[in-house]
């Protein structure tokens, strides 16, 4: 051993690498030093019976160390646990898979089943808003990147209720439900498919279709993609409201100072 490590011994044997690692010490005893000039027996970690020399010109394996909290691929990053654990839906004969507007006339409890762990995005939007309307094309490819999963929109205008409840205070809205509880909420600014993909699998560990893109027929429907102008009877009517209180509270003062005792003589004077 010694002409292996001052590279003395015969030239025909193969060198011995030896680990730089540092041995632990095992059960609480420390390593013994090397006394190799006082007895000239092998020394070691542990007071047991010496291995066997190698033969002569034997390959010398050592075994790999790898320090502490590194995993044997050499990386130490793990894949993170999705933070919704979804139950994907059975697609088995499904061939078109598009998303579902929901009418005024519906619920959007109806389609949420508290009882299950499907999951589903669901969207409140407005047709009179740019951002929704720039948002439309990409929520309508989503159906197709993710066929397990459901897509849900709604107008915030028509479900003011719903909009209340979840704290809707600005459209476009993303909600991600698992059964009929809200999970997560997209907040990039960025809405593009790419941005809603990562979202869903970062929540959702589920992978999308890597093929799916937005088509011309994604800016057709089902959500529209073209700005619709229409009348906005809530803030009509508020107006109507404000313009005839201030009508009404003006004529009430003018028939009170007329009634009280002496307001009458100091309008004349």
């Amino acid at each position: 051993m010694a002409d292996a490590m001052l590279g003395s011994g015969p030239p025909d044997q193969p060198p011995v690498v030896l680990s730089a690692v540092p041995g632990e010490a095992k059960e609480g005893r420390a390593a013994e030093a090397c006394e190799a000039a006082a007895g000239g027996e092998e020394c070691g970690a542990e007071s047991g019976p010496a291995a066997p020399p190698a033969p002569p010109g034997a390959a010398v394996v050592l075994e790999t160390v790898l320090p502490a909290g590194e995993e044997p691929n050499g990386t130490a990053e793990s894949v993170k646990a999705p933070k919704v654990s979804c139950e994907e839906r059975n697609v088995t004969g499904i061939t078109n898979f598009t998303l579902q507007i929901l009418n005024v006339s519906q619920d959007l409890m109806e389609f949420l089943n508290p009882n299950s762990s499907d999951c589903t995005l669901v969207l409140f939007y407005t047709p009179w808003c740019r951002f929704s309307v720039s948002l439309a094309p990409h929520f309508n490819s989503l159906p197709r990147a993710f066929p397990t999963l459901r897509f849900l929109a709604l107008d915030a205008s028509q479900h003011s209720s719903l909009s209340t409840r979840f704290g809707t205070v600005a459209v476009p809205n993303i909600l991600l439900f698992q059964g009929a509880k809200p999970m997560a909420r997209f907040n990039h600014t960025d809405r593009t498919l790419e941005t809603l993909k990562d979202f869903i699998f970062n929540q959702t560990g589920i992978e999308a279709n890597n093929d799916v893109t937005v088509t011309e027929e994604d800016w057709k429907g089902p959500l529209p993609s073209v700005l619709i102008k229409g009348v906005d009877w809530l803030l009509v009517f508020s107006v109507l409201f404000l313009a005839s209180f201030i009508m009404y509270a003006t004529i009430r003062t003018e028939s009170i100072r007329w009634l009280i005792p002496g307001q009458e003589h100091e309008h004349q004077e």
